[in-house]
């Protein structure tokens, strides 16, 4: 495997083994891909059918050809993508609930939790990255959701991407009706949806959440895969709970693997427990030669963190992280030079983001000894249940976007205690546009644009992480801003010169190859 590819791992989403907030890391599947879902489109070939483009992932590697994860699925799709994934966390908040002893398939009235199921059709329309004005032709998709108190339909995020217009039909009716879009959590590859008509919400019983389950509890998958147009119904047991890489928000999240089958179409429907509560929402399954029936599910913790945020701002705001690169602190030699004592454990800071809300308290070389009170190992790893550890990075993503935590540093030798206000990250090359069309700038037939890593896909294929400029993927995997005008938010993306159309201009005009090959090694301010 070329040594470039070692970059994922030296960069974690939300407090992973490098930056906190950052690309997917391949540490957990470093020979898996996640692949989109499969939708039904006549129109048009195209690379991520109810899937976002911008999580594909590279696999240049001959052995890797044949492992693969994929969508749960936006339904029946045109084409496959591969897409990288990644690790992050959170623990329950939701009030806890007797549990059956025994793992049994559902025992609750399965009527009444097949009625709150439903079938979503999308019609997607993505932008062209590559010819900025454009636009792609239209392309259809199918997939699941389920019904929530108050009127909201819950889905994953990827089956709604670059929407055109989404419709819902329950089981055992024959109408579609027209749903809006009230959310869209891309991190957490959630979507939350609405439909105002009252027909369709009579006679419901909405879906009950549960705690996190235990390792070997009973889980029920319930959806519309491929395969028939009516509802599927598969069994398994909770098989590992960890931070999990989501393949769509190229982002680190608490996940649960399941040994279901979840295949493209399932996306976005509900996993009960033999209580019938809903403990997760599939949304995306491994495919590996020396693997079968591993599916993922996204946790009642993460889901309760976006409709928590939601109600808070009357928009998903996005889950925090620190703005740092770390590293473990296992060699005892580099705990000395750091004049760490023996009783004293944490990760070290090796760089931190000058824009980030710890630039201020945090250096490199420091010592990140605790957050929140939860003492990290040297390892990374926190304390998560009886006989459990997790990634610390979970304690961070449990927080609310300017919600404040408590940190202890070691700083050459001296333990101080230190606040800081969280923040969602924004980063110098953004891994996704949340369903907005690209920024572009026209001037004398030269065409301007922001570098995304939709763009890279779009412009050097799914294997763009091998094959585009090298000064480009270091922008993309390694860059940090200086100063905070450097910043997406700020209006001043990373911008390159695309290409340089003919115009009827005299004097030499230089070819648009020449152009593009000098501004792709450059940053213009």
């Amino acid at each position: 495997m070329p040594p470039r590819k070692k970059h994922k791992n030296d960069i974690g989403a939300l407090g992973g083994k490098a930056p906190s907030c950052s690309p997917p890391s391949d540490s957990i599947e470093e020979k898996s891909r996640l692949v989109s879902p499969r939708t039904r489109s006549r129109s048009q070939n195209v690379d991520a059918t109810g899937a976002d483009d911008e999580a594909q992932a590279n696999a240049t590697d001959p052995k890797r050809r044949n492992t693969r994860r994929k969508y749960g699925g936006a339904g029946t799709t045109s084409a496959d993508a591969a897409v990288d994934v990644a690790t992050g966390a959170q623990p329950s908040g939701l009030p806890a609930k007797p549990r059956g002893s025994v793992p049994k398939s559902c025992t609750a009235d399965s009527d009444t939790i097949m009625e709150a199921v439903v079938k979503v059709f999308c019609v997607h329309t993505e932008p062209n990255y590559s010819l900025p004005w454009q636009r792609k032709r239209q392309y259809s998709s199918s997939s699941s959701g389920f019904l929530l108190p108050g009127r909201r339909i819950l889905t994953n995020a990827h089956c709604v991407d670059h929407y055109t217009q989404v419709k819902v039909k329950r089981r055992g009716s024959d109408v579609k009706h027209v749903a809006s879009v009230l959310s869209v959590g891309t991190e957490c590859d959630i979507a939350l949806l609405t439909v105002e008509d009252d027909k369709f919400w009579e006679g419901v019983e909405p879906v009950v959440f549960g705690q996190l389950p235990q390792l070997q509890d009973a889980v029920t998958v319930v959806g519309y895969p491929i395969g028939g147009d009516t509802m599927s119904v598969t069994s398994g047991v909770v098989s590992r709970i960890e931070v999990t890489a989501y393949m769509h928000g190229s982002s680190e999240l608490l996940g649960i693997q399941i040994d279901a089958a979840i295949n493209s179409g399932n996306s976005g429907g509900p996993a009960f427990n033999d209580l019938g509560e809903c403990v997760g929402i599939a949304f995306q399954s491994l495919k590996h030669e020396d693997a079968e029936n591993i599916g993922y599910i996204i946790p009642t913790p993460v889901i309760e963190h976006f409709l928590t945020d939601y109600a808070r701002h009357g928009r998903y705001t996005g889950f925090p992280c620190l703005g740092v690169e770390w590293q473990k602190l296992e060699n005892p030699d580099l705990r000395a030079a750091l004049k760490m004592q023996p009783d004293q454990k944490g990760v070290l800071i090796r760089r931190v983001e000058p824009t980030s809300a710890v630039s201020e308290v945090l250096q490199q070389n420091d010592v990140l000894m605790s957050f929140d009170g939860v003492s990290i190992s040297n390892d990374g790893t926190v304390p998560f249940r009886s006989g459990e550890r997790i990634s610390f990075s979970y304690l961070v993503s449990n927080k609310y976007t300017d919600e404040e935590a408590e940190l202890v540093v070691l700083h050459e030798g001296s333990q101080r205690t230190v606040r800081v206000s969280l923040r969602a990250p924004v980063r110098l090359v953004p891994f996704h546009t949340r369903g907005l069309p690209p920024s572009y700038f026209i001037v004398a037939g030269l065409v301007f644009t922001t570098v995304t890593v939709p763009y890279l896909r779009s412009e050097y294929g799914k294997e763009y992480d091998f094959d585009a400029p090298v000064k480009l993927l270091d922008k993309m995997m390694h860059g940090m801003a200086s100063h905070a005008d450097e910043q997406v938010s700020s209006g001043k993306p990373f911008i390159l010169l695309m290409m340089n159309l003919p115009r009827p201009l005299g004097g030499c005009n230089p070819s648009a190859g020449t152009f593009q090959a000098v501004c792709h090694y450059c940053t213009l301010h």
